[in-house]
């Protein structure tokens, strides 16, 4: 079992390109609210309308996800936890638009993933998870970990 700090240097390994990680700022919340739309957009059974509006396959989704944080690191968990509820909200307000929220979050998703690979192009590496598919749940804290230490708290 890798530690947290284990986790984000081998993720870092192959994001210290300028211009890579400032696309990985860019297209990562942004999949992250993409994933998270297209949860939403999963019809929920009738029994989950009846607990509450909110219980859906994006709530479910981020209560496991943010577990998984937690266990990592409590302190990246409460950022995160900040992050992805706000992402809920915004999801929220998506699927009000006037069509379909998967194809928002559809268009967004391929834009996004199309400059990942083209930061990792600039930087000559491949992507992480491609060496292990946990990485696609260290990118969010990674970055979360860059803010972090630039306001000066642990993790």
């Amino acid at each position: 079992m890798r530690t947290t700090t284990e986790w984000l240097d081998e993720y870092g390994a192959s994001h210290r390109n300028a211009t890579n990680e400032l696309i990985h700022w860019i297209c990562v919340p942004a999949i992250v609210l993409t994933v998270v739309g297209f949860l939403w957009s999963i019809p929920v059974p009738a029994a989950f309308d009846a607990v509450s509006p909110w219980l859906n396959w994006a709530t479910i989704a981020i209560a496991l996800w943010l577990g998984y944080y937690f266990f990592l690191s409590p302190s990246l968990g409460v950022g995160a936890t900040l992050c992805l509820v706000g992402m809920l909200f915004v999801v929220r307000w998506l699927d009000t638009l006037a069509w379909p929220l998967w194809t928002t979050c559809l268009a967004i998703f391929v834009v996004a993933w199309i400059g990942q690979f083209i930061g990792h192009s600039i930087e000559g590496t491949r992507p992480s998870f491609f060496k292990d598919v946990q990485f696609l749940l260290i990118g969010p804290i990674w970055l979360m970990s860059h803010l972090y230490r630039r306001l000066g708290l642990a993790y």
